[in-house]
């Protein structure tokens, strides 16, 4: 069974590697071509470390990673709001990781090199079209310096290649991404620990602004700096292209922040010591009605791609590549089943996780306490809404995201 995996990214890499772990062999074709640690943050979940570790990667991730101890939210005033632990010291049983996204991809580019042999990881290979066959698909590339590398043939194709997937354009040819009217911008910053150093704090709301700042990195210069991850989010019609790399200006969100100074934070400072910047829209994609076509199918952001909320882009990828592979070792004489299997399993859960980011986002929680405090400071929070309400929120969130690894009591 020739099974061609489109990308190399997260989701790809996952897949490969699973399947390895199966006894089933794979070719990546990746589409940049020369691999290396480039974005900003991400926060690995728990049931998203879950897949990793049983992948035998844990060790090598919290190595390069910072083990999350709780999640806070802020008002735009910089008033506390609420808080939870978060991980192992919420009672799960592995832990929440902060990380650099080209760290995580490093980890699992170079485990797949040592397991998988670098001769099956084709890098300068963009796949721009399929042509399904009987069993199968061909699949093109773009030409890359000068030179487009020979079409391969594939008795199962997975398709991982991101929010712009050529697959997916292949049986979606009208599919469009939705802006969300909302805009981004991503920076890392070496900065002193905030609070106590573990903490993942969200700060505002979409209609006042909003702050998502979190460790990734500890003791980065040898002074005990931090490489601190942080995400501005603004309201902004303007429909942007949806491009990670886009470089952002500080002149266009810069003043939305300029009061945000707490004796907890100065935020301009956190923004402006950022080294660059990425601009980026909030975007998703309405759920599809079926992923799975004979022995072609959708994984990770090319399946469902989703609002950057709640931090589970990542993890629903790493499930979609445990799940498959374990569909396609159960039943490799018949790939198309597995396929149909998985799909079956896999989209309707993601899709409620896309739907869900749309309208309840876990900073649901902070707007709902500028609607009642009519966006000014409040004088005590319990006034206004009980914790346990709060909770309650996040609880819903958490229950449709697949936060279900707790330890039992």
């Amino acid at each position: 069974m020739r099974i061609a995996v489109v990308g190399g990214g997260i989701a790809g890499l996952a897949f490969a590697l699973a399947l390895h772990q199966r006894g089933l062999a794979c070719e990546v074709y990746e589409g940049v071509s020369e691999v290396r640690e480039l974005g900003v943050g991400i926060t690995l979940l728990p049931h998203g470390v879950r897949e990793l570790a049983a992948l035998g990667l844990l060790d090598a991730l919290q190595a390069c990673a910072i083990e999350n101890r709780e999640s806070v939210f802020f008002n735009r005033w910089g008033q506390r709001v609420y808080g939870e632990p978060r991980g192992r010291h919420a009672g799960y049983d592995l832990p929440e990781l902060g990380i650099h996204r080209g760290r995580l991809h490093g980890v699992l580019w170079q485990a797949a090199i040592e397991r998988i042999g670098r001769a099956r990881l084709h890098t300068g290979h963009r796949c721009v079209r399929i042509e399904p066959q009987t069993r199968g698909a061909l699949l093109h590339f773009d030409e890359i310096d000068g030179v487009r590398p020979a079409p391969v043939q594939a008795d199962v194709v997975v398709a991982c290649d991101g929010v712009n997937s050529a697959v997916r354009r292949h049986f979606y040819p009208d599919d469009k991404v939705c802006f969300g009217g909302i805009n981004t911008w991503r920076g890392t910053t070496v900065h002193k620990p905030i609070l106590d150093g573990r903490s993942y704090m969200r700060v505002g709301s979409i209609d006042t602004g909003k702050m998502v700042i979190y460790p990734i990195a500890d003791n980065v210069d040898g002074q005990g700096n931090q490489l601190i991850n942080w995400v501005a989010e603004i309201r902004d019609p303007q429909n942007r292209m949806n491009d990670w790399n886009r470089p952002g200006r500080l002149e266009a969100f810069l003043p939305m922040f300029a009061d945000w100074r707490y004796d907890w934070l100065d935020v301009p400072a956190l923004i402006t010591g950022a080294q660059q910047i990425f601009e980026y829209p909030m975007v998703d994609k309405d759920p599809l009605p079926r992923w799975s076509f004979n022995e072609v199918t959708l994984m990770g952001d090319a399946a469902h791609p989703m609002y950057p909320r709640g931090s589970n882009g990542s993890a629903q990828a790493l499930i979609d590549a445990r799940t498959l592979a374990d569909e396609l070792a159960a039943t490799p004489a018949d790939p198309a089943a597995a396929l149909a299997r998985y799909d079956a399993v896999r989209r309707p859960a993601t899709a409620r996780v896309v739907e869900t980011n749309r309208t309840l986002p876990p900073d649901f929680i902070i707007m709902k306490v500028d609607e009642l405090s009519g966006g000014q400071p409040f004088d005590d929070i319990d006034r206004l809404i009980s914790q346990d309400e709060l909770r309650a929120i996040s609880e819903h969130y958490k229950q449709v995201a697949g936060f279900s690894l707790k330890t039992p009591a």
